[in-house]
């Protein structure tokens, strides 16, 4: 990029997308100080449809089958802005003809799941926790039967809000990710162990996206990217991709640093809670697609296709 340049930088139009921006921002600036960066807001399907209960209708009714980003890479492609700042775990496994995901930037947010309201141990019998994800659903079920969920869509402050007033639950689950960069972890009252309740693939990461044939910008930002939180979030994705499950399927992984390679762990669990699949593997950080497609195998010998098949069906 020449002096005086400017890179028209896109996002959904919430506080959370908007603080990511910044977030990814801040270094950039500093690195490129001659370059100007100006924000764009491009409102998705699933922030203009909020009240429908299940986010898979809502990418269902999208050109795309995404809720929360395909207007954004429809706007990259038409040139309207020439990158855009996703959370990962919204975009699609499969990639979109034209544009390209640069390496994953770091530091990654915390990657777990929160309760706000109540701890697993504090629910009450019967209790009603709002979440609006069919993995978090699933995975809650699994491990109490007896919760009461209710289906809450919106951004994060709203959410929260349905701790109180009429027809409050009496707790809510969301990423610690959103919570974090709001700053507004205090709302939290447990952290959920990964190791029982997996997060989606590429949780808390950012997805940094531009159009194929942008050679200037992806030169500007090749060294942007963290080489350990990208292998990690590959391995996770690749894993996803493998058993064709996308943002509203409940599939969980987490990938962290072994030594010299990656330990990636995933589940995939029925709509009910009452069958869950689990696999974990190690391989070389190099090859972390390997790794993904690995546990993936694993996981559809396991039964992993049938719990799959009956929620496609």
């Amino acid at each position: 990029m020449t002096t005086g340049s400017t890179v028209i930088v896109g996002s959904r139009a919430s506080r959370l997308a908007r603080t990511q921006v910044k977030e990814w921002l801040g270094p950039i600036r500093k690195q490129f100080p001659k370059v100007t960066f100006k924000q764009r807001v491009v409102l998705e399907g699933g922030d203009e449809d909020r009240q429908t209960a299940s986010l898979a209708e809502v990418a269902a009714k999208t050109e795309s089958g995404s809720a929360f980003s395909g207007k954004q890479q429809r706007a990259l492609l038409a040139g309207d802005v020439d990158v855009v700042v996703h959370s990962f775990k919204d975009l699609p496994t499969e990639p979109t003809p034209g544009l390209v995901v640069l390496p994953v930037p770091g530091p990654r947010e915390d990657v777990r799941d929160v309760l706000c309201g109540h701890t697993l141990a504090t629910l009450p019998t019967g209790a009603r926790v709002g979440t609006g994800a069919q993995r978090r659903i699933a995975q809650l079920l699994a491990l109490r039967p007896d919760i009461v969920t209710v289906p809450i869509r919106g951004n994060v402050p709203p959410r929260l809000g349905r701790l109180k007033g009429p027809g409050a639950v009496d707790a809510v689950l969301l990423a610690a990710a959103g919570l974090g960069r709001l700053g507004i972890g205090a709302e939290v009252s447990e952290h959920l162990d990964v190791t029982i309740f997996p997060p989606s693939p590429g949780q808390g990461a950012l997805a940094i996206q531009i159009r194929a044939d942008n050679e200037r910008l992806r030169e500007l930002l090749a060294g942007t990217g963290d080489a350990a939180v990208d292998a990690a979030v590959r391995a996770e994705r690749s894993m996803l991709s493998a058993l064709h499950g996308g943002c509203s399927v409940p599939v969980g992984a987490h990938a962290a640093v072994d030594g010299d390679g990656l330990l990636l762990s995933g589940t995939v669990t029925s709509l009910d809670g009452k069958e869950q699949v689990r696999a974990t593997a190690s391989g070389p950080s190099g090859e972390p697609e390997a790794l993904g497609q690995a546990v993936a195998r694993e996981l559809l010998e396991r039964g992993a296709g049938s719990i799959l098949a009956a929620i496609r069906g």
